[in-house]
């Protein structure tokens, strides 16, 4: 847990909450907080199983998952190749919309050419191509503070990133859909009291509201899990997943569209996979367990 990434916060809390659970079912476990010494301290610990409770880089992008293939250490969620595609965009829009996922189509543009002009009609979104947790996204409207072309002065994903991904922003509502094992759990909304689904309103008590199961009509739900669960097998995720939807609730069915696919979902009180679990009965201990079970 824990690590260098924009983060290292989130993942403390996923990672503590989940060393209580297994401890609380008479697991012996060891907390590592991850530095550069971590490939040593793990020799030392000698686990059965390292459950992988980073996000964000190097915990989520294949570099860990790397490094405990190299060491023979069984670990919990995806795997190498799955997490390299899934916390790329691009990638994932390469392995997926080929099989019928849809997903809004995209273009990556160098942060430099946004002070000239407008990569696509506004409004579109702004979005870093791997990171999670909604870290450095921008909605840029016409009406945005953000100026027309974007200011060199404004603050925004372009000071931090050399290039982005530009997509036509989907106007509609914001759900997910969690995948444990080989089902699909629920379908929550996300209700931001203001702004967008950020990192903010993620991760802080009070600025999103979480319907669970959602207020959809019964076919949106089935085939948003229907994604969710195409996308995990087809990405070949293990453990938990979570995958992101906006809907044009105007557009029916044909209003779906996912936009992205987490393989190492959040497991802090506020995340959605154990909200979802306790939905259908599954505490979070147990839930921990599941996730430990799949990688054993």
């Amino acid at each position: 847990m824990g690590g260098w990434s924009a983060e290292r916060e989130v993942s403390l809390m996923s990672g503590n909450g989940v060393a209580d659970a297994l401890e609380s079912r008479g697991h012996r476990v060891t907390r590592i907080d991850m530095d550069r010494n971590v490939a040593l301290r793990l020799a030392e610990a000698k686990p059965d199983v390292v459950f992988n409770a980073l996000h964000g880089v190097p915990g989520e992008d294949g570099t860990v998952q790397g490094m405990l293939d190299l060491m023979g250490l069984k670990y919990t969620h995806s795997g190498l190749v799955t997490s390299v595609i899934a916390i790329d965009k691009e990638l994932t829009k390469q392995a997926l919309v080929p099989h019928g996922i849809p997903m809004p189509t995209g273009t990556m543009v160098d942060s430099e050419s946004l002070f000239t002009a407008d990569p696509l009609p506004r409004p579109y979104v702004l979005k870093p191509v791997n990171e999670g947790s909604s870290v450095g996204v921008a909605i840029v409207k016409e009406d945005s503070n953000y100026g027309n072309p974007i200011s060199r002065e404004a603050v925004g994903p372009w000071k931090e990133f050399d290039r982005l991904l530009a997509e036509p922003f989907i106007k509609g509502r914001e759900l997910t859909v969690a995948v444990l094992g080989d089902t699909a759990l629920a379908v929550t909304e996300l209700r931001v009291k203001s702004g967008f689904y950020d990192y903010d309103a993620k991760y802080t008590d009070g600025l999103t509201e979480h319907v669970c199961p959602a207020d959809i009509p019964a076919d949106i739900a089935g085939r948003m899990k229907e994604l969710a669960l195409k996308s995990h097998r087809l990405l070949d995720c293990k453990g938990a997943s979570r995958s992101d939807f906006r809907w044009d609730d105007e557009l029916g069915l044909d209003g779906i569209f996912l936009l992205e696919v987490n393989t190492q979902p959040g497991m802090t009180p506020l995340s959605l996979v154990p909200e979802q679990a306790r939905a259908l009965g599954i505490d979070y201990a147990e839930l921990v367990e599941r996730i430990v079970e799949e990688a054993l």
